[in-house]
C-alpha cells in the first residue's frame, strides 16, 4: 500500500444502498485505497449489497472473509450477524456481542481500524438513523485519521449524520459527490505521520471485547463505572463510559450502547410490556365475564356481582392502557429517539390481544 490514506471504513443504516450506490459510482477505477462497509442488515436475511455496488461502480464488491489480506482497489462488506474488523495486514470477522442491538456494528468497524491503522483511516458515517458509528468516529479522530459526515440535509435519514456532527468535531461535513472527491484526494495524499497518536488502553479493551477476547471479558479492571442500568441484551449490569460529548454503556460479556440506542432499545421493550400488559387485562376482563355467567346460572348471585365487578375494573384498566398505546409520539413536544431500522413489525390494535376465554 502507498502511504495516504489508504484505509476507509464507511457506516450506514437506513438509506444506505442509495447513498452508498452513489458513493462508489463516482470513485475511479485505480482508487488506490481499500473500502470497508458496515450497513446495518438483518441477521438472517441474505445480502445483496455487494452484487449491488459492483454494478453501480467500477471496483470490484465482495462480503469479507475472515483471515484474507487487505488489498486497495476493493470494497470489503460485512456479512449478516457478523462484526468486521481490522487487524494491521488482515480482516476479521466476529460473531461478537451486539453494540446499539447491530451485528454487524459500525462502531467496532471503525475502532479496529483506528487501533490497527491510525492516521491512514479515512471514517465516513452516511444516512442512518439513532448514532452507531459516532464513537467509532472519535476513535478514528483520537488516533489522527480522518472523519466525514454526510451533509444531514442530503442524507435520506439525517439521525446518523447529525448525532456524528455533534458528537465529533468532524474534519467534514460534505455531500456525497464532495466524499468522493476527498476520498480519491486524501488517498494519493502522503500521511505526515504514520504512527499517529498512542492506543488508549480504553480502546483496545474495548476493541478485545468486540472480538470476544476471554482476558477482556474476565478483567475486572473495566473501562468506566457501574451505572445501575442493565443490558437489554442479557440483562447483566452497564458500565457508563465518558468519552468527550459521548456518554456510552458497556455490560461484563461485551454488549455495547449508546445512550440514544438505550433509550430506543428501552422503549420497546416498555411497549412490548404494555401490549402484554394489555392483553393479561383483556383475557382477565374475559374470563371474570365467563366465570360470573356460569355463578348467574347456578344462582350464586353474589360471586357472579364480585367477579362482574372485577371484569369492569380490568376493562377499565386496559381501556387506559390503550389511550397510551395510541398516543402519537409525533405530536410531543420533546422528540424521541428516531425509529431503529429493520423489518415492520405489526402491531395489534385494541381488542386484537383479548381471548374469549
Amino acid at each position: 500500500m502507498m502511504a495516504g490514506h489508504d484505509i476507509v471504513v464507511i457506516g450506514a443504516s437506513a438509506g444506505g444502498v442509495e447513498v452508498l450506490s452513489d458513493l462508489v459510482s463516482l470513485l475511479p477505477a485505480d482508487f488506490p485505497a481499500a473500502i470497508f462497509v458496515v450497513l446495518h442488515v438483518p441477521a438472517h436475511s441474505p445480502s445483496l449489497l455487494p452484487r449491488i455496488l459492483e454494478r453501480k461502480g467500477p471496483l470490484p464488491a465482495s462480503h469479507a472473509v475472515d483471515g484474507e489480506a487487505i488489498r486497495p482497489g476493493r470494497i470489503l462488506i460485512a456479512p449478516p450477524d457478523q462484526h468486521l474488523l481490522l487487524e494491521r495486514g488482515q480482516i476479521r470477522l466476529i460473531k461478537g456481542p451486539r453494540e446499539n442491538g447491530h451485528r454487524p456494528a459500525i462502531d467496532p468497524l471503525f475502532r479496529s481500524a483506528a487501533l490497527a491503522y491510525g492516521p491512514s483511516v479515512v471514517g465516513v458515517v452516511l444516512s442512518g438513523t439513532l448514532d452507531d458509528g459516532s464513537s467509532g468516529l472519535l476513535a478514528i479522530q483520537q488516533r489522527g485519521g480522518t472523519t466525514m459526515v454526510q451533509d444531514p440535509d442530503e442524507a435520506l435519514h439525517a439521525g446518523m449524520p447529525r448525532n456524528a456532527i455533534e458528537a465529533v468535531a468532524v474534519d467534514r461535513v460534505l455531500p456525497v459527490a464532495g466524499i468522493a472527491d476527498e476520498l480519491v484526494r486524501l488517498a494519493r495524499d502522503p500521511i505526515n505521520d504514520p504512527e499517529g497518536q498512542p492506543l488508549s488502553d480504553k480502546m483496545e479493551q474495548e476493541n478485545q471485547l468486540t472480538a470476544f477476547d476471554l482476558d477482556a471479558i474476565e478483567d475486572e479492571d473495566r473501562p468506566g463505572r457501574p451505572s445501575g442500568f442493565s443490558c437489554p441484551d442479557c440483562g447483566g449490569t452497564l458500565w457508563e463510559l465518558t468519552e468527550g460529548e459521548l456518554i456510552r454503556f458497556r455490560c461484563r460479556v461485551g454488549h455495547a450502547w449508546s445512550a440514544n440506542g438505550l433509550v430506543a432499545e428501552q422503549t420497546e421493550g416498555i411497549e412490548t410490556a404494555l401490549w402484554t400488559a394489555l392483553r393479561a387485562l383483556e383475557e382477565r376482563a374475559a374470563l371474570c365475564t365467563r366465570v360470573a355467567s356460569r355463578m348467574e346460572e347456578r344462582g350464586r348471585n353474589i360471586s357472579a356481582a364480585r367477579f362482574r365487578e372485577q371484569a369492569a375494573e380490568s376493562k377499565q384498566q386496559a381501556a387506559l392502557l390503550r389511550r397510551v398505546l395510541v398516543i402519537d409520539p409525533t405530536t410531543s413536544d420533546e422528540p424521541g429517539p428516531e425509529p431503529m431500522p429493520g423489518p415492520e413489525i405489526d402491531v395489534p390494535r385494541s381488542g386484537q390481544g383479548a381471548s374469549d376465554g
